[in-house]
């Protein structure tokens, strides 16, 4: 039997591109969970998402408008909720950079909004969605949901008697995610110009069914208070360019307000509380409430070496300019040639 039988799900900002690959995965291999409930503050995305997800065909779907800064609507939507993933995010970072009090007031209280929640209606198990941003971040974005995380891996220590467990996923940019570079470029490339911010930035890139497994992972296998980062690829964007509009022009325009030419997932200083897990990397707190022994020995983890990092520029794996295109017929446009 599945630990995810006759379970309740919540999806926080469940209409975004996760929270729909999520509910795919979990309709498609899960069947058996009681209740799967979307919850967004955006009416016209739940209509649309209801028209692939309808309760008539799939009795467990619940559709709940909500925003994650609203706590009240946030203690009604998770009763009898028995595990919450938290995806709902401003997520741009030009945008937060513009909107900073709107970005703080989502991604922060938010947050803090979800952690109440939970310890207070009997949820079982929190995973919260990070981003490479929040590693070393220099834009508010990134800072935003580096606080989140901390919030996140902290409520473990405040749960009291609670046998609630908190955890985070943390990855890179996933392919084909609304408002990413990869359907960005397929967009412009009927103007046959592609935009190169700087010819060196590189990116991890994590495809949505890789970023389904991370939390589906991180939702059975927590033992509270971790922050699970995958071991990914990374790609050029100038090469993301030729994979997708080789003869389009690409001139440079320079980075964005808070954009870093290349991404972090793991700095050194944080490499003396990380572990290999084989599959994964994982951060534990620096005080775990439970035995880091008998974690260590039952996933077989090994300490990762003093000043490791974990950087796109340096990643030892890469895609290529064939790999991309392979990969954006299969996660993105199932009719795209160049």
């Amino acid at each position: 039997m599945s630990y995810l039988s006759d379970k309740s799900i919540l999806i926080t900002g469940g209409t975004g591109s996760l929270g729909k690959a999520l509910t795919k995965h979990l309709l498609t291999h899960h069947p058996e969970i009681k209740k799967l409930i979307i919850l967004s503050r955006d009416e016209q995305k739940q209509f649309l998402m209801e028209q692939e997800f309808s309760e008539s065909v799939y009795p467990q779907m619940r559709y709940f408008i909500g925003d994650v800064r609203d706590y009240e609507r946030l203690k009604r939507a998770f009763k009898g909720v028995d595990y919450v993933i938290h995806a709902a995010a401003m997520k741009h970072v030009h945008i937060a950079e513009y909107n900073p009090e709107e970005c703080i007031r989502t991604n922060v209280d938010g947050a803090q909004n979800v952690i109440n929640a939970s310890l207070e209606t009997g949820v079982q198990r929190v995973v919260a969605l990070s981003t490479d941003k929040a590693c070393a971040p220099i834009n508010l974005y990134g800072a935003t949901k580096l606080t989140s995380d901390k919030l996140f891996i902290a409520a473990n220590n405040v749960k009291g008697w609670n046998p609630i467990r908190f955890s985070v996923v943390r990855y890179g940019n996933v392919m084909g995610s609304n408002g990413s570079v990869i359907p960005f470029f397929l967009n412009k490339k009927k103007e046959g110009v592609l935009p190169i911010t700087d010819p060196s930035m590189t990116r991890f890139n994590i495809s949505l069914q890789g970023g389904v497994d991370m939390v589906m992972h991180a939702l059975e296998n927590s033992w509270g208070g971790e922050l699970f980062v995958p071991k990914i690829p990374s790609y050029r964007i100038t090469d993301v360019a030729e994979a997708i509009g080789p003869e389009c022009q690409k001139p440079v325009i320079g980075i964005r307000p808070g954009e870093k030419v290349h991404e972090e997932m793991i700095t050194a200083s944080d490499s003396y509380n990380t572990y290999d897990l084989g599959e994964y990397f994982v951060l534990l707190p620096t005080k775990t409430r439970w035995s880091l022994e008998e974690f260590v020995q039952v996933h077989n983890a090994n300490k990762v070496p003093e000043g490791f990092n974990y950087n796109s520029a340096s990643n030892e794996e890469w895609e290529t300019v064939e790999s991309l295109r392979e990969l954006i017929k299969e996660h993105v446009d199932p009719n795209f040639e160049v």
